[in-house]
């Protein structure tokens, strides 16, 4: 693999190839870790971006007010991610203090910790329901079957989406998240569907508030649209909805399915979880270090030039943080590509750090431990249908997630 030299700037070190982060991600990243902290790739925008590899400085990073998210203040020309309506774009994945704080302020009056525990059994009942569904068959894409669908079921009953509307979610969500090059015109068409959907759905429960987030975040926009410092505009609230059922659907599908074949390419830990599924509580921090869901963080700009492991960015270039590498890291994790929830490894960046730790984290947690103990107890003969090197990673350098998981019990 192509190493950088420590240089900054548009026309400075050559690309690093990010084909190898694509076909064996681990092997690659340890290739760029063990040359330097920081390199320059195509980015996902196909754009030059720097790549930071290391845990200590993607921890700090990840934290450091001078790494700014929203766009503008990316240097003209540098980068051209998909674009999205404000409709859609104006949420906290794009946004800094303040505003970033007022909005993440008003989203926390709605989402409680004790609507999250509130749901516990209604989780339980829809994973023992998706279980019932395969069990008879003896066989099933574990992933369409089972981690596919919990998530989808469980934030769209948290927001109060109608079971009729549900049914196309997954496919806009894989046409934003992994274009189809085949089918240029898919994400576009994804994204149209989607605002229509938000903007019909936000309509529908203002007309008619239930006890559902959406309809509690619509009471905090309408309530508070008088008060300057509380004031949540309407692209806001539907950016809202919109991020939370995209971030609420796509990242547990994967926490999911990665912990499945985790624990299917360990089956001690596998076994022992099963006698014991209290233990999965504290396993969950290892599967979410050891097979996270987001390779990648949300990209992010310097406000001004900064200086990483003895590399000078500058101002509003594309700043990658790799959590997939720094968890593999073993200045900080012993014997990091190694999976043994036993040594209480903790630290672990898949669902983020600082002020944009990721918001739905209890969430994620709890419905990831209560589908791996339905399934585990449910399915003890549980077992890959295929020979493990047919499995296939979906082709992106920011998501960490199986196409499919054939699975047989």
């Amino acid at each position: 693999m192509q190493n950088t030299a420590n240089a900054a700037g548009t026309d400075g070190p050559e690309l690093v190839d990010t084909a190898p982060l694509i076909e064996d991600l681990y092997p690659a990243l340890a290739t760029l870790r063990e040359a330097g902290p920081v390199h320059r790739i195509a980015g996902t925008d196909g754009r030059p971006a720097w790549l930071v590899t290391r845990y200590e400085d993607v921890r700090r990073l990840f934290a450091d007010p001078r790494l700014a998210l929203d766009k503008r203040h990316a240097a003209p020309g540098n980068y051209s991610g998909f674009s999205l309506p404000p409709a859609l774009d104006t949420n906290l994945l794009n946004m800094d203090p303040p505003d970033h704080t007022r909005v993440r302020r008003l989203v926390v009056k709605a989402f409680t910790p004790g609507r999250v525990e509130k749901m516990r059994e209604p989780v339980r009942r829809i994973a023992e329901e998706l279980l019932d569904a395969i069990e008879p068959d003896g066989r099933a894409d574990l992933l369409a079957a089972y981690a596919g669908q919990l998530p989808i079921i469980v934030i769209c009953d948290l927001l109060g989406v109608p079971q009729r509307d549900r049914r196309d979610f997954r496919a806009w969500s894989d046409a934003l998240i992994t274009p189809d090059p085949a089918r240029p015109q898919a994400a576009k068409e994804a994204v149209g569907s989607m605002l229509r959907f938000y903007t019909g759905l936000i309509a529908k429960k203002r007309a008619e508030p239930a006890d559902d987030l959406l309809s509690d975040l619509i009471r905090v926009r309408d309530d508070e649209a008088g008060d300057g410092d509380g004031r949540l505009s309407e692209d806001e609230l539907t950016s809202l909805a919109f991020l939370i059922l995209l971030a609420g659907y796509e990242n547990t599908v994967h926490l999911i399915a990665n912990a499945v074949l985790t624990l299917l390419d360990h089956p001690t830990v596998l076994h022992e979880l099963r006698e014991d599924p209290s233990g999965l509580a504290a396993a969950f921090d290892e599967l979410a270090r050891y097979e996270g869901p987001a390779s990648l963080a949300i990209r992010r700009f310097p406000l001004e030039d900064i200086e990483i492991g003895g590399v000078t960015i500058p101002a509003g270039e594309t700043v990658l943080l790799s959590a997939a590498s720094a968890h593999r890291d073993p200045a900080q994790f012993k014997d990091p590509d190694e999976f043994n929830p036993h040594l209480g490894r903790s630290g672990h960046l898949a669902l983020g750090h600082g002020i944009h730790y990721c918001l739905g984290a209890p969430l994620a947690r709890m419905e990831t431990e209560i589908a791996l103990a339905a399934l585990l107890r449910r399915f003890p003969g549980l077992r890959l249908d295929v020979p493990r090197e047919r499995l296939r990673w979906r082709p992106s350098i920011r998501a960490r997630g199986l196409i499919s998981l054939p699975v047989a019990w």
